[in-house]
């Protein structure tokens, strides 16, 4: 049986379990701050993936002076991994991009998370600023 994926704007009472998912992800990560996830979740525009109604991942957003939208975090949840959802969920961020009439799309990405870096670079990023480990797609003008 196939199973669905929903992408939706999140709503205030999604923040714990979002803030425990990129806890259970990134904590004890170098540069790890339960303070700025809990802006960013708080702050930035969240979509979040759930899969047969079950929190699968998330993206966060924020708009940047110059025309890029920036990708805050990206993750897929424990058990969702290599099933499409951080493409899906890339792709919904792009798509929101375009509608926005961002110039780019824009993330930094550590530059030990080798598997980051090789899933923008097959998504289209490159890198720009190799020292700040930041990631760029130009995208379309929006139609």
């Amino acid at each position: 049986m196939a199973s669905t994926l929903e992408i939706v704007p999140r709503v205030e009472s999604d923040l714990p379990r979002l803030f425990g998912l990129a806890s259970g992800v990134f904590g004890g990560l170098p540069g790890w701050s339960e303070q700025r996830v809990i802006d960013v979740l708080s702050s930035d525009l969240v979509f979040i993936a759930r899969e047969d109604g079950q929190l699968a991942g998330f993206v966060a957003l924020r708009g940047e002076e110059g025309g890029a939208i920036v990708i805050e975090q990206l993750l897929v949840a424990a058990g969702h991994q290599r099933r499409g959802i951080g493409r899906r969920l890339l792709a919904y961020a792009e798509g929101y991009a375009i509608a926005e009439r961002a110039r780019s799309l824009q993330i930094v990405v550590e530059q030990d998370n080798h598997p980051a870096r090789s899933f923008y670079r097959r998504s289209g990023f490159v890198a720009v600023q190799s020292e700040l480990e930041l990631f760029e797609r130009l995208l379309p003008a929006s139609p």
